[in-house]
């Protein structure tokens, strides 16, 4: 059974804030995410189920174990299928780079090489148990100030061995499912546009398989993201994809092959 373009793009947006459309001629059917990573929320932001919350991300680091990271994982994993969750939002692997980051209690340390084996560490004991795990935030997103519109410069050594390390390493040890584009720009780019991450090294020279999302409302554009590497807009059923991407295959602006580069492995 094949889909028409229309029915394609439905499957790129996000039908609520955390649930994908299913789509019964091909036998899909709804996939939930649920917010990370030190506990597993469900579909709503309060008054859902009591579930449990574990330690931080820093606090784990502290222990430089990645046995306890894994055992993180595969009991958020546990309480994730206990509320129907395909996809975990977590980990966070961006990097201590200033006390005065506001999320840095989410992420693990201020090195990559710790951040990625710990995140690799986790990813393996949530997709043990056939939970997705997402890799987040890509990337150079370690200001929560003004993370909307703040613009990462960094230079491509810097970019490599620093910032993109941890995702590579959790890519390379643990194939993690899912990956989350950032709200910032680097280098002038939106996260969320961004061609040389996300095409040239992440799925390019990593040979990535996985889905990279947007953070939540963090697209803007139509083609430009589309073509920039970005394979899911969330949350939906709006946004800036839809009928305006339709559109945009019609004219030529994004091939249609883009469309059908959706693939969570759950």
């Amino acid at each position: 059974m094949t889909l028409d373009l229309a029915a394609k793009v439905a499957l790129l947006t996000g039908a609520s804030m955390f649930t994908l459309a299913p789509q019964e001629k091909i036998g899909l059917h709804e996939i939930r995410l649920s917010d990370g990573p030190t506990g597993v929320r469900g579909l709503k932001f309060s008054g859902g189920p009591v579930v449990a919350l574990f330690p931080n991300a820093t606090l784990l680091a502290a222990a430089w174990d990645t046995g306890a990271a894994y055992e993180v994982g595969r009991i958020l994993a546990e309480e994730a299928l206990a509320q129907r969750i395909h996809v975990v939002l977590g980990p966070t692997i961006n990097l201590h780079r200033s006390p005065l980051g506001g999320r840095l209690f989410e992420a693990y340390s201020e090195d990559p090489l710790l951040t990625g084996k710990l995140a690799a560490a986790y990813v393996r004991g949530m997709q043990d148990q056939g939970v997705a795990a997402c890799l987040k935030h890509l990337v150079a997103n370690e200001s929560e100030t003004d993370r909307n519109t703040m613009n990462s410069v960094v230079d491509e050594a810097t970019l490599r061995e620093v910032y993109l390390l941890p995702f590579e390493i959790a890519v390379e040890e643990s194939d993690a499912w899912t990956m989350m584009a950032a709200y910032n720009d680097v280098n002038g780019v939106a996260a969320t546009e961004q061609h040389h991450v996300n095409n040239e090294i992440v799925k390019g020279e990593w040979g990535y398989r996985g889905l990279i999302m947007s953070d939540w409302f963090a697209a803007t554009t139509t083609a430009e993201s589309a073509n920039g590497g970005l394979d899911l807009v969330m949350p939906g059923p709006g946004g800036p994809w839809g009928d305006a991407l339709v559109k945009a295959v019609e004219r030529g602006e994004v091939d249609e092959s883009v469309t059908v580069s959706i693939h969570i492995c759950v």
